[in-house]
Parts: structure tokens; C-alpha cells; sequence
């Protein structure tokens, strides 16, 4: 009998809540494991987010680009076990061979044991000696990854893998044409976004300083997250919650359509970031921006306003992802690509969002769930937070059965 679509083992909406709790579960177990300061690791927050960020990284090259070769014929659950062992090994060759020793060999900002080996000899200036040197290497790779959640899947999205399809090429050729081309645009926005910030930390002739400093009120990079995050999450609810609405409303050819889409992408997500920026002084305590302003100066305040932005994108993942490959897009009524459900949908998200971020800071989750022993003063929370790990971290274990593991055991096959 020919094996027809996935439907989800026990209807809806039971499967999305078991599939939920099972992902919450299965989060919070491996975060005590490898990042919670009161577990056996505690590798938190480095350099446990850059693995992570890395992890969801090579997984989409694994499965949006690669489409699963060479595994694609072995059946569930061993092909998503050997997938993520492979994720595992590639994670660790990308970042300490070809980061580290590789194109660190170039840029030292990218080389752990390079910023590592400077430090010990003095070499490195006050300012970069003080973070702590090896950390700077791995916010470096955390960087790129940022600009790669975007830059990586957009050609896909947006693009319709144009310029690479419609062709012949077969895998792996399709996919390494694919990451290749995406990477040498990644690489373009990298050294325009982020390299500059580096030469804020190690200042000198040969990295020129941040450019944004004037428009931002920060030099920080943080800067770059506030709006960059936003483009990610509009970049990733177009094909899940939204079924690529309003972009598909855009009938030109390709490429101009992808190119017209990514503007108004970007265009959208820097609107959202300066409205963040005048809302989040509504909630967070005015002692959370005197004690950054007291420490730091203005620029701080500016930063942290940048980087909560961003913290704020990242508590959607969780509500457009699980409505979307768990709850298959319930909207009322019978035609989930309808304007209402696209509205429905659209609403909830940012409902739910609100509501975790409530818990998160309001209900201090980050401190008694997940370990932040920043987080005991409600002044303290906003800036020491770091939710957006856990927002990345939580939607691994998700992505890992949707992608690796094709939704084994929630859905089962038609028949």
C-alpha cells in the first residue's frame, strides 16, 4: 500500500499537547544536563549558546539544503539518530577547525586559542583581556550564526532556491551549490554587521570601528540584533504560520521577487525593533535602565534596548514553530490558508509570546527554572535575562523531530 502524507497520530489538538509537553520536557532535561548552573555542566551561557546556535545552524544545511543525503533512504527512528550525530561531529569541525583554526588563522577575533595565546602574552588590549579572551572568539561564531538564520534559509523562502532551481543537479551537488552561494552573501553581511564591532574591541588601523554608532546610540552589536532577529522571525513565520502570506502576493519573476520580499522583510523588522525600543520602557523597571546608565553611560541603555528587542523576537519561536509543524495551523474554519486564519494565527502568536515573556520575567522562570542566578532582583532580570538562549534552546529538540526524525512518533503516515 503506497505511503501517502503525515497526519498526526492522535488528532487534533491532542497531538500538539502531547508533542508540546513532550518538547518542554525533553528541553528542560538537557538544559540542566549541559547549561543549568545548578547542573553537572553548566556551561551557561558560553559556551553552551554557541553550540546550540551552531547545532540549528548545520541542521538546516543538513535538511533544507541537503535534504537529508546521504540519509534520506534509511528509515525513522535511525535516520534521525545517525542525523544528529552527524549534526553533533559537523558542529565540532565547524567551529573548532574551520572557525577556530581555519579562518581564525586570518582573523584572529575568530580563533579561541589565537585570542587565548595573545592574552596570556599581553598582546591583547585591556578591553578585550578583560571579557575574558576566548569567549570574544566564540560571540564572534555566535555572530555569524545570527547573520546564517537569515542569510542561509531567505534563498530558500524567499527565493525559491533560485538561483540553483529549477536545474538538474542532484545531491549532494544541489545542496553544496546551494551553502556555497549562501555563504559567500553570509560572509558579505558579516564583515558589513559584525567584523566593525570587533574593531571596537580590539581597536586599531586594521579593523575600521563600528558605523552605526550615530544611528544606534551604541556601538555595540547588539545593535545588529535588535532588528536582525526580527527579519529572522518574519523570514520564518512566512512559510509556517502564515503559508507564505503577504509574500505571495508578489507575482514578479525570480529573482526580483525574492529581492522585493527581503526588503520589505527588512524594512518590517527595523519598524518592530524602534517600536520595541519605545515600548519596553512601559514595563521594565526605570531602576533596570538607571543601574545600566549608572554603570555603563547612555550607550548602554541603547544597548540594552537593542538587545531586548531582539529577546523579544525570540519568544515567538516558540508559539509560531509548535502551532505550525504540531498544531498544523488550526484556525477556525475549515480553510487554514484563508486571510482570517493568517490574522488568527498571527494574533496568537504574539499572545503566547507575551505570555512567556510574562513568566519568563514577571513569574522569573529564568531564575528558578533554568538556573540564571542574575535574576533573584526584578531590576536585574531585563538586563541579565539571556531568554533568548533558552528560546533557541527549547525549539532544538522540536526542530531535531520535524527535520531529522520527520515528526516520528506524533504523526504517522496515510495509507
Amino acid at each position: 500500500m503506497a505511503v501517502g502524507a503525515l497526519k498526526p497520530r492522535w488528532g487534533q489538538p491532542l497531538t500538539g499537547i502531547i508533542s508540546f509537553c513532550f518538547f518542554f520536557v525533553m528541553a528542560m532535561i538537557t538544559w540542566f544536563i549541559f547549561s543549568d548552573p545548578r547542573g553537572p555542566i553548566g556551561w551557561f551561557p558560553y559556551p553552551f549558546v554557541m553550540y546550540l546556535a551552531m547545532m540549528i545552524l548545520v541542521g538546516l544545511w543538513q535538511h533544507m539544503f541537503l535534504g537529508d543525503w546521504p540519509f534520506q533512504s534509511i528509515g525513522q527512528p535511525l535516520r534521525g539518530v545517525i542525523m544528529t550525530i552527524a549534526n553533533l561531529v559537523i558542529v565540532w569541525f565547524v567551529i573548532d577547525v574551520l572557525f577556530y583554526r581555519v579562518l581564525g588563522t586570518g582573523f584572529n577575533f575568530l580563533s579561541y586559542y589565537g585570542l587565548e595565546a595573545a592574552n596570556a602574552a599581553g598582546k591583547l588590549p585591556k578591553v578585550a583581556a578583560a571579557g575574558a579572551s576566548g569567549k570574544l572568539a566564540q560571540i564572534a561564531v555566535v555572530c555569524f550564526v545570527l547573520i546564517g538564520f537569515y542569510s542561509y534559509p531567505v534563498f530558500t523562502i524567499f527565493f525559491g532556491k533560485w538561483p540553483h532551481m529549477p536545474s538538474d543537479l542532484k545531491q549532494p551537488a544541489k545542496g553544496l551549490a546551494e551553502i556555497g552561494w549562501a555563504s559567500m552573501i553570509t560572509l558579505f553581511c558579516y564583515a558589513v554587521l559584525i567584523a566593525p564591532f570587533f574593531g571596537v574591541v580590539f581597536p586599531g588601523a586594521v579593523l575600521n570601528p563600528s558605523w552605526w554608532t550615530e544611528i544606534a546610540g551604541t556601538s555595540h552589536v547588539h545593535w545588529v540584533f535588535g532588528w536582525w532577529e526580527w527579519a529572522i522571525v518574519i523570514l520564518f513565520m512566512t512559510p509556517n504560520v502564515w503559508r507564505m502570506k503577504p509574500w505571495s502576493a508578489i507575482t514578479l519573476p525570480q529573482p526580483w521577487k525574492g529581492l522585493v520580499s527581503t526588503a520589505i522583510s527588512f524594512i518590517a523588522a527595523y519598524a518592530i525593533a524602534l517600536l520595541c525600543r519605545e515600548l519596553i520602557p512601559l514595563w521594565v523597571p526605570a531602576d533596570t535602565l538607571h543601574h545600566l546608565e549608572a554603570a555603563k553611560g547612555a550607550s548602554e541603555v541603547q544597548r540594552f534596548f537593542w538587545i531586548h528587542s531582539a529577546e523579544i523576537a525570540g519568544f515567538t519561536l516558540i508559539p509560531f514553530l509548535i502551532w505550525h509543524h504540531y498544531f498544523d495551523d488550526m484556525a477556525p474554519g475549515s480553510n487554514v490558508d484563508s486571510w482570517g486564519g493568517f490574522f488568527f494565527r498571527t494574533i496568537g502568536v504574539f499572545l503566547f509570546a507575551a505570555i512567556l515573556y510574562w513568566i519568563f520575567y514577571y513569574g522569573n522562570f529564568g531564575h528558578w527554572g533554568l538556573g540564571n542566578h542574575h535574576m533573584t532582583e526584578l531590576a536585574e532580570r531585563f538586563s541579565h535575562g539571556e531568554s533568548l538562549i533558552w528560546n533557541f534552546w527549547w525549539i532544538i529538540p522540536l526542530l531535531w523531530n520535524e527535520w531529522f526524525f520527520h515528526k516520528w512518533p506524533f504523526y504517522v503516515h496515510e495509507h
